[in-house]
């Protein structure tokens, strides 16, 4: 019974960060609605998600990723890159299917890559990404010669372009991911295994699982998804540029732990995620908005990212409160 009421106290704590995380964004969008009447605008909604959606499907991966106990910092130049070798394939004249296919492969290679790093070479996988990532950012400037490459395909520009009940393409691809792999990650086992490496990585692999495949599996998601927001990225911008994507990875970090996912592995949920996407992309196109200075959105995105780490340490001493309890509980 004990054990009953508290999964139910932890449900309702958790649904509670949820309505902080509501609550959090209607204050934004309230207060940049304040100092600029066009934030609320239709149009501006629909580039707010639009800016979102490279976010986003980072994010999906992080999510995977974190609650299994694990990071990545490359996604900022594996988006680069991808962009950059879609725009080199198609200046080639290779077809479009072709170039966004191997551009995949690309993702999944990267993946695999830092998965080896930690499984194999045992780095902690802040050090091992951080690596890739300046690997791949250098190779996104070697093969353009350290210039942009224009795209006239229109065909693939068409991917940037389109919409769908007047909400571009590049949103419903985000909206896609948050739904098929929130729904893989709550409802299958592979979701489960996830978070099972998450809390307990040795005791997982004595019940039978095998960490390291798993966290092969979440590096090569992370990957892929990456690839495919550079790869729209580049649609969007017509061009592929070696240079962008600068900090993406920490947005998508920020947004991820804002939504209730612990570093501590093991704890949180799609859902949160995407609340959390919402508020940091809100609150980093209000900051445009409303002119402040570059130098100063780089504070405040720090400080956000602060927070989150704040607030998720208070979730984790609180969690283990809790635990202790219960143990003391069962013991008397």
């Amino acid at each position: 019974m004990g054990n009953t009421e508290m999964k139910k106290e932890r449900r309702l704590r958790i649904g509670g960060d949820k309505i902080i995380l509501l609550v959090a964004i209607i204050l934004v969008f309230i207060l940049f609605t304040v100092l600029n009447k066009n934030f609320l605008t239709w149009t501006n909604i629909v580039n707010l998600l639009v800016a979102a959606s490279l976010v986003g499907l980072v994010a999906v991966g992080h999510t995977y990723l974190i609650i299994a106990k694990q990071n990545d910092l490359s996604p900022g130049s594996l988006a680069a890159f991808s962009g950059t070798l879609v725009a080199l394939l198609l200046s080639k004249d290779i077809p479009v299917v072709p170039a966004i296919l191997l551009v995949l492969c690309a993702g999944v290679l990267v993946g695999m890559f830092n998965a080896f790093m930690v499984n194999k070479i045992k780095l902690e996988a802040f050090i091992a990404t951080l690596v890739t990532q300046n690997i791949i950012r250098g190779f996104a400037y070697i093969i353009c010669g350290g210039k942009p490459i224009s795209i006239s395909n229109k065909a693939f520009l068409a991917i940037g372009k389109a919409r769908v009940a007047t909400i571009p393409v590049s949103v419903w691809m985000m909206i896609a991911a948050f739904v098929v792999f929130g729904f893989i990650l709550a409802k299958t086992k592979l979701g489960r295994s996830v978070y099972a490496i998450g809390g307990n990585a040795e005791a997982a692999r004595l019940a039978g699982l095998n960490p390291q495949r798993i966290i092969t599996i979440c590096f090569i998601l992370i990957g892929v998804l990456t690839s495919l927001g550079g790869i729209v990225f580049a649609s969007r911008m017509n061009s592929g540029q070696p240079a962008a994507n600068v900090n993406l990875e920490f947005d998508a970090i920020t947004a991820v732990i804002l939504g209730g996912v612990s570093f501590a592995g093991g704890v949180g949920d799609m859902t949160g995620t995407v609340l959390g996407v919402v508020l940091i992309q809100a609150f980093n196109t209000g900051l445009i908005m409303v002119n402040v200075s570059t130098f100063w959105q780089y504070v405040a995105r720090g400080a956000l990212l602060l927070f989150a780490l704040t607030f998720d340490f208070i979730r984790k001493q609180r969690r283990e409160k809790e635990l202790l309890e219960a143990s003391m509980k069962n013991i008397k």
